[in-house]
């Protein structure tokens, strides 16, 4: 635990200890995260032995007080910080006045067995969607890009599978592009729907072997699908998720959600501002928060930028997009997200 060693509350200097964590890992690689920190907050910031001299207004100092001791607190946990750590942790000190650390303790969900490292929530967004998961048989999620939507799911599906919650796990994708007409590719119905599903295989390919996949598909334990070769079928003992579903109608998000059978639970995600249908304002994601308004053991999860897990750039790329778009389309898909969370 870091430890002020000087200061008072009307002070423009404070000194925090830092203990013996490894400098290097804490200022990242020739002081990189320092630099990150300096140009998020109005104070100077300098490293002096086991403790960091802050220098700067009070109010700037308490957030930087409480953002290096979530720091510490994590490279001591992890004996590692990644630099979308420290970027993370930077904006929730800024929002909310405390770091990420103590809320996401929480126990992995599956090991990837290509990096070897266990997959968790890295998020406190991604860990009430995993918490949503764990409570409720239907769950919602909706946010942009990158977000761990369908990563985190699969992830989950194949932990229930190990540990024999379901006997099947079911993964559907409406293949759109303007419609579902697939007829036009070649090869048999696997491939030509093999394009559309690309991203759901690369996350059961995180998971589990490859010939490990091939046996449970062979032996129906694991479907991959297409959203129109759901009608009729009643899903008993199952994990279904159904992805990108902005890219289906209300008729289409009714007909799959009346497919859950006993000991069954689903997760639908998607993303509102890209939907590939010609009436962007009939996307079954965008209807359905009004159309199940009142219906318990449901729950909505909305996973923002804040909680994208690739390159920093990626999250800068996602608020850029959305203030263009919110200036283009005052009534865009965006707009439909935000009115269903204030209902």
């Amino acid at each position: 635990m870091c430890r002020r060693i000087r200061g008072t509350r009307l002070a423009k200097q404070r000194k925090i200890d830092i203990g013996d964590v490894d400098q290097r890992l804490l200022f990242g690689q020739g002081g990189s995260y320092l630099r990150l920190i300096e140009d998020q907050f109005d104070a100077k910031i300098v490293a002096r032995g086991d403790s960091v001299v802050l220098r700067g207004e009070e109010k700037e100092l308490n957030l930087l007080e409480t953002l290096f001791c979530d720091l510490t607190n994590q490279l001591k946990k992890n004996h590692k910080l990644s630099e979308r750590y420290v970027l993370y942790a930077i904006s929730m000190v800024k929002q909310d006045g405390i770091g990420p650390f103590n809320d996401l303790q929480v126990g992995s969900i599956v090991t990837s067995i290509v990096t070897r490292e266990r997959i968790k929530p890295r998020t406190v967004g991604q860990k009430e969607y995993i918490k949503a998961i764990e409570s409720s048989d239907l769950v919602f999620s909706i946010g942009p890009a990158v977000t761990g939507k369908t990563y985190l799911a699969v992830a989950m599906a194949v932990a229930a599978l190990k540990k024999r919650m379901v006997a099947r796990v079911i993964l559907v994708r409406p293949a759109v592009e303007a419609g579902e007409s697939l007829g036009f590719l070649p090869g048999d119905i696997r491939a030509k729907v093999d394009p559309y599903l690309r991203p759901v295989y690369d996350a059961l390919h995180d998971m589990l072997s490859a010939e490990k996949i091939r046996k449970l598909m062979e032996m129906g334990v694991i479907e991959i699908v297409p959203l129109s070769f759901m009608r009729g079928r009643t899903l008993n003992n199952s994990f279904v998720i159904l992805d990108e579903a902005q890219n289906t109608t209300v008729a289409q998000m009714k007909m799959f959600l009346t497919r859950l059978g006993e000991n069954s639970q689903a997760v639908v995600t998607g993303d509102v501002t890209q939907i590939d249908l010609d009436d962007k304002k009939a996307s079954g994601l965008v209807q359905i928060r009004k159309i199940l308004k009142g219906v318990k053991a449901i729950e909505f999860v909305y996973l923002t930028e804040k909680d994208v897990v690739r390159h920093r750039l990626v999250q800068a790329i996602i608020k850029a997009y959305e203030r263009y778009e919110n200036r283009l389309e005052p009534s865009s898909p965006q707009s439909s997200e935000d009115d269903a969370k204030k209902e």
